[in-house]
Order: C-alpha cells, then structure tokens, then sequence
C-alpha cells in the first residue's frame, strides 16, 4: 500500500473536500525552499508551507537547536515553573519588538494566540468593573478556527455551520480616505461598549491578500486610543519580515496594545504561539483577588522545544544576510509585477514587502470557490510548483532563502499559466 493510499484510509486532512480533493502528494524531504516527494519529485514551496516557512526546510542551524534542547529539557509545566529558553525567548522578541510590549504570553498556534488577546481584553475591563464587552474587527477578516477566533473573524461559509453560536462582532469596512470619517464615527458612537480593535494590520490573507494603507491604519488605531479602544495586531501571519520589515506594526506610528504570533515564530519548525501585551494591560490582573487571574492555559504552554527553534529562528531573521534576502524577494516581486500588470487576464496584482498577489480575471468576484483555482493549483504542481491559490487570487510567499532562479522560474510560470489557463477562466 502506497503513502497515498494508507493516508486517505486513515486521516482527514485541513480545508479539503475528501470526496472531490486530488490525493495527496507525500513529501518524504525538504531542502531550503524545495519539499521533495517519494518518487523524488521537487517542488518550490512558493507559498512557505501556509505561510509558516521564513528559512527553508530542514534548516541545518534550527535543528540543531531543537536536538540540543531535546536532550536537555523536552517539556515543563509552566504553572509554577520558568525555563531559560522561554525566558530568554521573550527578552529577545520584547527588545524588537514596539516600545510598549511590556509580557509575553505563550500558547501553541495562531488561533490560541487571538484567543488569549481576546480574553485579555474583555477580562480588562471585567477587572475595571467596567462593561466593555463587543469587539471591533474589519469585514472579511481572518483569524482562526476556534471559537473566539472565528467570532472575530468575517461571517463566509468557513464560518456558516456555527453562525448562530459566535459571539456578537462589530465589523467595519476597510479604512480609505473616503470612509475614514464615517469609521471613525460609528467607533466613537459605540466607544462604551468596544472592549477592543482587532485587525491584520496592512494585509488580509486569507480573504485573498487584500492589501491597505499603513497610513490610513495609522489614522484608525489613533481614534481607538482616543476612545481608550484597546487594540490587538494579529501578527500571526504578516510577522518577521513579510511585509519588507521586521512586523507589520513597524509601518505605522501608532502602537498596539496586544500582539499576537505564530506561524513565522519558529521559523515553520513546529507548532507555537505567542500573545504580548502592555504593561497596563498586565497590571489590571494583578489583585490579592485571584478571581482576576487570566485563566487562560495550555498543555504545552511554553514547550522548550518549540522556544528553542524560535530562538534559533530570530537569530537567522535578525542576521543581515535575511535582510539581504527580503530586499531581493521585494526587488523581484516589483519588476515581475511590473512586467504582467497590464496583462488583459490580470484584474488587479498587489504587493506589500515580499507577499505578491496576482486576481485574475474570471468575469464574476473574486470567490475562494472559484473554478478556476482548482485548474491553475494543479498546473502549478505539474511544474512543480506549490502556489495554493486563494480562489482566483494566485500569490507568492516564499521562504526567504529561495533562489534568483527559483523565483524566475515560478515567474515564468505565472507568465505561462495565463496563457495557457487564463483562455478557459
């Protein structure tokens, strides 16, 4: 019995359709941006294997560090107990990361990350003694699959199943120059009842990299403050590097009160996640009352292991030659963006630092079920390449270690795909 086969008699695997899905392709390798397949197939992993990915596959320097710190310390409760890596973790990223980014709150993924945020926040004010209890979020929004993260998240049919048990959500349109006024007019007539502002700041991902303007999120944030309306950046995604600097928050002037982390974090070894927050913050859960300790906890809150690649991981992120790196990735993207803009099969192509996202033209919006994905995802895998279009949106987001002729090679393929796929969309 094949890989394929003993997969698909015993696992159900993330966002697929199992009766429609290809089968899927077993990945016995990986090597810098290649994964590698039974059959010794290569692949490019354009889109840093769901965005987690930033120094390569099977990085020589992380897994030495996880081996080291294996033979160490493996795992700890973190009741009670500290350890160095986690220690040292949350030094390291503090110092980098906005002036007012006081704790560090580990969990183990994305979603429980947001999850953390939003507890912190709606407990702060239950803590206050005030009622603050709706949360802000922008339309189309992303955040995860757990509860909370999905109430913060867009109503669509990722989220139709569990409609009528999601917690109340105000969403608002994305900021432009001719809403802006109206925005910040409905935050300031619910201010009383805003516990806190959710956002991804600059780019929504999974809604199709929908990208908008720092300034304008800059603007945003300033009247949140000014109505003391938390606000939490879901850096899940657009973290260490992606959008051409070291966090999404670093093209705004405006600091968040709550950060939220993982994916990047280490560096796309293992599962992790990281909630930071304000000193303020922190400090309305200090009482001789434990009724107002954040009850919020994992298993493997912390785990040693997973500290220790994301502390191998920033090491790479903080050496120049990954500056370098993103630099060149941005530069490419630019002219290669430049050279198929006017393409007749291109209705819009977007880029923000060393995310490039290309909506082809279909003749009806932009849809996640769009015909057309399913073609030009398996056009691309027989090219070998791994661009896991988001509807009819294809976009390239490749760990930072993938080569000149890597890239060109994916562009050319784009280039190739619209003629060949682009006739039948």
């Amino acid at each position: 019995m094949t890989l394929t086969e003993r997969d698909l008699k015993a696992i159900w695997h993330p966002y697929t359709q199992m009766q429609t899905a290809l089968p899927p392709i077993p990945i016995v390798k990986g090597d810098g941006a290649l994964l590698i397949d039974e059959n010794g197939k290569e692949y490019i992993d354009a889109v840093s294997s769901w965005w987690v990915n930033i120094h390569g596959h099977a990085n020589k320097y992380i897994a030495q560090k996880v081996a080291e710190q294996l033979l160490q310390l493996e795992h700890v409760i973190f009741a009670g107990f500290t350890h160095k890596p986690a220690i040292e973790l949350a030094e390291r990223l503090l110092a980098i990361l906005p002036d007012n980014q006081a704790k560090a709150f580990y969990s183990d993924n994305g979603s429980t990350a947001v999850e953390v945020a939003i507890k912190m926040c709606l407990q702060y004010w239950h803590n206050l003694g005030i009622k603050r209890t709706k949360v802000l979020a922008f339309k189309n929004a992303y955040h995860g699959d757990t509860f909370g993260a999905m109430a913060v998240s867009g109503r669509s049919a990722f989220t139709a199943a569990f409609d009528n048990l999601l917690f109340e959500v105000e969403f608002i349109d994305l900021p432009t120059a001719e809403n802006m006024k109206q925005l910040k007019s409905r935050i300031s007539y619910l201010r009383s009842e805003l516990a806190c502002f959710i956002f991804e700041p600059l780019v929504q991902g999974s809604a199709g990299m929908i990208m908008y303007d720092a300034a304008l999120l800059n603007e945003l944030m300033a009247h949140c403050r000014a109505e003391h309306i938390l606000t939490i950046a879901d850096e899940v995604f657009t973290g260490f590097g992606r959008t051409g600097k070291r966090f999404a928050c670093n093209h705004v002037q405006e600091q968040p009160d709550i950060m939220c982390f993982s994916k990047g974090l280490t560096g796309g070894t293992m599962a992790f996640g990281l909630t930071t927050c304000t000193q303020q913050i922190y400090d309305a859960f200090l009482s001789d009352d434990k009724r107002k300790t954040l009850f919020h906890g994992h298993s493997y809150t912390a785990n040693p292991v997973a500290c220790a690649a994301s502390l191998a991981s920033l090491d790479l992120f903080l050496a120049p030659d990954t500056d370098a790196n993103i630099q060149r990735i941005v530069n490419a993207h630019q002219a290669f963006a430049g050279r198929i803009q006017d393409h007749p099969k291109i209705k819009t192509i977007r880029q923000t630092g060393t995310i490039l996202a290309m909506e082809w033209e279909t003749g009806e919006d932009t849809s996640y079920f769009s015909a057309l994905r399913d073609r030009l995802y398996s056009y691309f895998l027989d090219a070998g390449i791994i661009l896991r279009p988001l509807g009819n949106v294809i976009y390239i987001l490749p760990p930072y270690c993938i080569t000149d002729a890597q890239l060109d090679y994916i562009y050319r393929k784009i280039e190739q795909a619209l003629e060949e796929v682009g006739k039948s969309a």
